[in-house]
């Protein structure tokens, strides 16, 4: 490692708000928490985010120090899968949540890429600090900067009170939104203080992370912030339009007892109280007009100036043209959503209830959908003819759109890949399910439960992780450890596939892929 400012022994680095001290971790300086906002509490609570107040002397930065407010709002899963993905966060839950955690391989002047990672969890809960997030094995591998942010989740960072509180509150629908930028601009601003080029910058996820990232790609305050793109399974077609906003922020009043002459008092009440009145507020707004497509009940607005538009509903945003993007999605995603439910699980799932979970999502078009995915799997239960169907109503065709759209755009071009790596724990139900991924991208997967670690796994997470530097790099896929990736086009339809041997297949599951767009319109 080299030229790595140190005090008393330790890696340092002077940022725009002071000087942060951080540790060694596998050879690369790690820096944790840093903040890159101000505490948004009290009068801050549902403000655009404010910059850290500078401090004197060295601020540790080397433990995580806390994440966003999430209590309660997790999915529960099954306890076989508690520790699926590692050791949980472990720091407070905390409104002083405007953090990042830096990985550098060198504090130098050598201008390493940055890979600037938004955590998953539906805009409403998760976290930058987990294991399987730690930045040392990408950031060593591929000589990059690796940076992973906190930022404002779920009623905190999405209660749009515009209606109601008029300018004062014109921004609370995207509080959330704006930390995201906020974090960039500290990129920007701080990164090259740590090896990195502010000039060559990915933002990346997945899930909820990917709707971060399509976001960030309609939103012309985040133009020159970044440089390419990479959105795993959480392609963003829609978001929230005023009106929906309106309706759920009415509904969260309601559950509290407020009125919105009350408004300064959502600033004071406990955290507990506010996100205790999270699921019965969505509860009451209902479902979507267009529950495919529109997700995220606490996300984003399209308001008209911080977000302008929806990122990919009729064609890909004309501000981010210029943007090189990669984006797929697992094999299997809903295999993980479905476990919850033991007729899955245990693949007892008769044919009736398979009918009635396919027509709840495909309407008049379910028998063309039974029979098809019947056709096309014909050795499987339809427990496993379930998880097929959902996975592409639910995650791979939103992908599709996307890129499908960014290459009918014709500037920058799209890359897409299929995770189809199969995880043989937990006696392969789980098959390649959603975030499965995510350990791969970080070359952390023994720091998880969600391999056998074998030499197959490894080799796969050493190719993936490369991939996606390379991409950093220079904005196109290169790596030896596959084959050459062509960028996707309306007429092959290239995409990768990861697996134990990485292959390139032209329009991919074709069939099923038409049979959505048909079902969808799109």
């Amino acid at each position: 490692m080299n030229d790595i400012g140190t005090v008393q022994g330790t890696p340092s680095v002077e940022t725009t708000a002071g000087q942060v001290r951080g540790a060694i971790v596998e050879g690369v300086a790690a820096f944790k928490c840093i903040p890159y906002g101000a505490p948004t509490s009290g009068a801050n609570r549902f403000m655009p985010p404010r910059r850290p107040t500078p401090w004197a002397g060295v601020r540790d930065a080397l433990e995580y120090t806390g994440h966003a407010p999430q209590q309660g709002l997790r999915p529960a899963t099954r306890p076989e899968l508690a520790d699926f993905s590692g050791p949980p966060d472990t720091s407070p839950e905390s409104e002083d949540c405007l953090t990042l955690n830096v990985w550098s391989p060198g504090l130098d002047a050598a201008k390493r890429p940055v890979m600037v990672w938004f955590h998953g969890g539906a805009f409403s809960y998760g976290t930058a600090n987990a294991a399987r997030l730690q930045g040392s094995r990408l950031a060593t591998r591929s000589d990059v900067v690796v940076v992973t942010v906190n930022q404002r989740l779920n009623i905190f960072g999405f209660l749009d009170l515009s209606a109601v509180g008029g300018a004062d509150f014109a921004a609370s629908g995207n509080a959330g939104t704006l930390d995201m930028i906020a974090a960039l601009e500290w990129v920007r601003d701080n990164i090259d203080r740590f090896g990195g080029d502010p000039a060559n910058v990915t933002i990346f996820g997945e899930s909820g992370g990917g709707g971060k990232v399509c976001t960030l790609l309609a939103m012309p305050s985040a133009r020159g912030l970044f440089h390419r793109a990479i959105v795993q399974s959480g392609a963003a077609i829609r978001l929230r339009e005023r009106d929906r906003a309106t309706r759920l922020t009415g509904a969260v009043l309601t559950v509290l007892g407020l009125t919105s002459s009350d408004l300064r008092k959502l600033q004071s009440l406990p955290m507990t109280q506010l996100l205790a009145a999270v699921e019965p507020a969505q509860k009451a707004l209902g479902a979507a007009s267009q529950p495919l497509f529109d997700r995220y009940p606490f996300g984003p607005v399209v308001d008209g100036s911080i977000v302008p538009r929806h990122p990919f509903d009729t064609s890909a945003p004309d501000v981010s043209a210029d943007i090189p993007l990669l984006i797929g999605d697992m094999k299997d995603e809903m295999a993980s959503f479905l476990a919850r439910d033991d007729k899955v699980w245990h693949r007892t799932l008769t044919e009736q209830e398979l009918r009635d979970r396919v027509t709840a999502v495909a309407g008049e078009h379910a028998d063309r959908v039974i029979d098809t995915y019947r056709r096309l799997y014909p050795n499987a239960n339809p427990a496993e003819r379930l998880i097929a169907t959902l996975t592409d109503a639910n995650f791979r065709i939103r992908s599709l759109i996307v890129a499908e759209h960014k290459a009918g755009q014709a500037g920058a071009p799209v890359y897409m890949y299929s995770f189809e790596w199969e995880t043989p724990v937990q006696g392969r139900r789980l098959k390649a399910p959603h975030a499965l991924d995510v350990p791969f991208t970080f070359d952390t997967i023994d720091l998880t439960n969600a391999t056998d670690r074998s030499a197959a796994a490894h080799k796969l997470a050493a190719t993936m992780s490369a991939t996606w530097a390379a991409f950093a790099r220079a904005g196109v896929p290169d790596n030896a450890a596959i084959p050459r990736w062509p960028a996707y086009d309306l007429t092959n339809r290239p995409t990768l596939v990861l697996d134990a041997d990485c292959r390139i297949e032209n329009d991919l599951r074709g069939e099923t892929r038409q049979l959505w767009q048909t079902i969808t319109g799109r």
